[in-house]
């Protein structure tokens, strides 16, 4: 689905007490980063959660990161959210770091069960990142958000939270 083609979402009712939320984030791209957090912040407001973030180096580190954080003991988040952006450049890189960082969140999140929400941004341009990170309806850390939302949600229902 494209950006302009995004279904415009309600944020999830989630049952029970206000979910408790980690957004990890690559904040290489701090415009285009901070505006997909801004955007989940504000879906997270409205749907009452607390939420902690942090920082890490790069894409490449998101599903380490994750990985940790579903391995502490003692502090529990009830969902997940991973920010980043990968920007094409003149070589392969870009083609290893969008696949790795992809399959290793998906692999988190199939071995876990754990509700995690996706915002990796993979671009050909940083214009096209923008556009995807602004104050509008199109902000892909926002649509992230409601994702992870219902993700919780579902998890309350079927009582695996």
């Amino acid at each position: 689905m494209s950006t302009i083609d995004a279904v415009s979402r309600e944020t999830p009712s989630i049952p029970g007490p206000p979910p408790r939320l980690l957004v990890i984030q690559a904040p290489y791209y701090e415009q285009v980063v901070g505006g997909m957090r801004r955007g989940a912040e504000g879906v997270f407001a409205e749907a009452g959660a607390g939420v902690e973030v942090v920082d890490v180096a790069g894409a490449f580190e998101l599903p380490a990161a994750l990985r940790m954080a579903l391995s502490q003991t003692g502090t529990r988040f009830d969902g997940y959210l991973v920010l980043g952006c990968v920007v094409r450049g003149e070589t392969d890189h870009y083609d290893h770091i969008c696949r790795e960082t992809c399959r290793g969140v998906m692999d988190l999140s199939t071995e876990t069960g754990a509700a995690i929400g996706f915002g990796l941004l993979t671009v050909d341009t940083l214009q096209q990142a923008v556009a995807r990170s602004g104050e509008n309806r199109m902000n892909k850390g926002a649509e992230a958000a409601q994702a992870l939302l219902g993700q919780v949600a579902l998890r309350r229902r079927w009582k695996l939270a």
